[in-house]
């Protein structure tokens, strides 16, 4: 029996397309600049996001970290929300490696952070305090529900930054879930950000990678930051062609995920026992949690729901998320549903 996991979207595994893209690629030395498909995907990846150029890392979290490490030195200092992804699951990695400060500031329900709050925690000029040279964003945003960030709201937290002299950069791993949510291209949601860092091996189906956007400087002083980082790759097109069939296959299809985790919202709602989180689902994730006449934790629940082999997201005691992705079809979902209420 096939298993049904619906952990993450990073479990996606290439499509035939991609994997016949790969074995057919045209390759050379990537940290020469002559891979001739690692070029065509950055150049693809900067137009559709309406920046000047791009640069293929092995990761998001590579990518976050690179575009951190070049907008600020040892000692400056990031705002970033509390459940921001590159404060929670990126180890550390920019105070780490980069010796960067991270201002956290709580996130509101939708993922947002208060203007208020971003421009109170903006460091004085005082030399006693770290230099704010950075705000960070997440759109959409993991752990407020995949919940996609508009582009007014975007664009009002960039004019706060640049009106302080900061840059923005957007974590974007699923920036094109954002996109088709909002039913906009994703380039409009990016257009007042100075980076953005997007993920191929989520929704996008590739099997590795990601790309960081941003002008020719910001790239410029990010390919050392990828360099020092370990991540210089090789013959990387072999990876980049199927980044290359993602984008051009890939995002219009989004739109089928989203439909998919709302008849999987409207199925579990359904049950007695699970308690779905306001408005959820916004992209491509669902949330819920146990009530408290359940007497099992959501540990527990996922014990048995992989019995039936089906594979939930356990974040909490009592909460799960579940995310639907290309290798989910409509049959995975009424399975996955009736697993659940024979679970519960």
């Amino acid at each position: 029996m096939e298993t049904i996991d619906l952990r993450s979207d990073t479990v996606t595994r290439p499509t035939p397309q991609m994997r016949q893209a790969m074995a057919q690629s045209e390759v050379g030395d990537d940290v020469y600049g002559e891979d001739p498909t690692v070029n065509r995907l950055e150049n693809m990846a900067a137009d559709l996001l309406g920046k000047e150029t791009g640069l293929f890392v092995p990761s998001g979290t590579m990518g976050n970290l690179a575009a951190i490490l070049a907008h600020c030195q040892r000692g400056d200092e990031v705002i970033l929300g509390k459940q921001a992804h590159t404060y929670l699951f990126e180890a550390g990695g920019i105070s780490a490696l980069g010796g960067i400060h991270s201002c956290q500031i709580p996130n509101q329900p939708d993922g947002t952070l208060d203007l208020e709050h971003v421009r109170l925690a903006i460091r004085p000029d005082d030399p006693h305090c770290p230099i704010t040279r950075l705000v960070a964003l997440e759109n959409t945003h993991n752990r407020c529900g995949g919940t996609p960030l508009t582009v007014e709201y975007t664009f009002a937290l960039a004019e706060l930054a640049h009106h302080y002299g900061l840059q923005l950069h957007i974590d974007g791993a699923r920036i094109f879930n954002a996109a088709v949510a909002l039913g906009i291209p994703a380039r409009q949601l990016v257009e007042s950000a100075d980076s953005v860092t997007f993920c191929l091996s989520k929704g996008l189906c590739a099997p590795v990678g990601s790309v960081i956007c941003g002008s020719a400087g910001f790239i410029h002083r990010a390919r050392y930051m990828r360099k020092q980082l370990g991540g210089g790759m090789r013959q990387a097109g072999v990876l980049a062609a199927a980044g290359i069939v993602a984008l051009e296959t890939m995002i219009d299809r989004l739109v089928d995920d989203h439909n998919r985790a709302r008849r999987l919202a409207t199925g579990l709602a359904a049950i007695p026992g699970l308690i779905l989180d306001p408005g959820t689902p916004q992209t491509n994730m669902v949330f819920l949690e146990l009530a408290e006449e359940i007497g099992m934790s959501s540990s527990q629940v996922a014990a048995r729901l992989a019995e039936r082999n089906v594979l939930v997201g356990v974040t909490g005691p009592r909460r799960f998320r579940l995310v639907t992705h290309y290798w989910i079809d409509d049959n995975n979902i009424e399975f996955t549903i009736a697993s659940f209420r024979r679970v519960i």
